[in-house]
């Protein structure tokens, strides 16, 4: 039997999160506006309450859940009920998509990079915020896993799982950006690639 989905029932209390903590928050937002096109049509993948999309002019997106959709479309974002499997968009569509620690809560990572790949245009690009695995947050959510409301059941990745993924699915051109890192003077800045930081963000051309 599989545990009712935390989000459902406790939207509320996750978007809180984000209020609770602004500086990790405002660190995340800022490493991936450092590789975001600008003046393009995006969406986002699991746009969730809609802490990220709306922050960074991101209009549209696309969520599972009803109780977090309703929060987003109350920051103004238009939601669309579907999951990354199964995109409920036309091909060719956008010129980037944005996934916000969406990775760790796939049904299936490399049929969702896929449909990502299908709905955007060429030389379109996806933009990927996750929790490295391998990072010493990563390792800190993993020690609590059992006791987390939310990531439970969540499956982390780290920047080479996704590197393999992603150009499997056909992306290539990857630019990375890191920050949450573990030195307390530097934690909200951004840097470039990967190792560091507990949060990342890649970039991923369309090939």
């Amino acid at each position: 039997m599989h545990e009712p989905n935390p989000f459902t029932c406790q939207a509320k209390v996750y978007d809180d999160w984000f209020a609770r903590h602004p500086a990790p928050y405002q660190a995340e937002l800022a490493a991936i506006r450092t590789l975001l096109p600008s003046g393009s049509k995006g969406i986002e993948i699991g746009v969730g309450t809609g802490r990220f999309a709306a922050p960074l002019g991101i209009g549209l997106g696309v969520e599972p859940v009803r109780a977090m959709a309703k929060i987003a479309k109350a920051r103004g974002v238009t939601v669309v009920q579907g999951i990354a499997e199964t995109l409920p968009m036309a091909s060719g569509l956008f010129d980037f998509a944005l996934m916000a620690t969406v990775d760790c809560f796939l049904d299936d990572l490399a049929l969702s990079l896929l449909e990502v790949y299908r709905v955007l245009g060429p030389r379109a690009c996806l933009l990927l915020g996750f929790i490295d695995r391998e990072s010493w947050l990563g390792k800190e959510y993993r020690l609590g896993q059992k006791k987390s409301r939310f990531y439970r059941q969540a499956r982390f990745h780290s920047p080479t799982d996704l590197e393999k993924a992603l150009r499997a699915a056909g992306f290539g051109s990857l630019l990375w950006r890191q920050t949450l890192l573990p030195e307390q003077a530097l934690a909200g800045q951004v840097l470039e690639g990967h190792g560091r930081g507990g949060f990342v963000v890649v970039r991923a051309e369309k090939g």
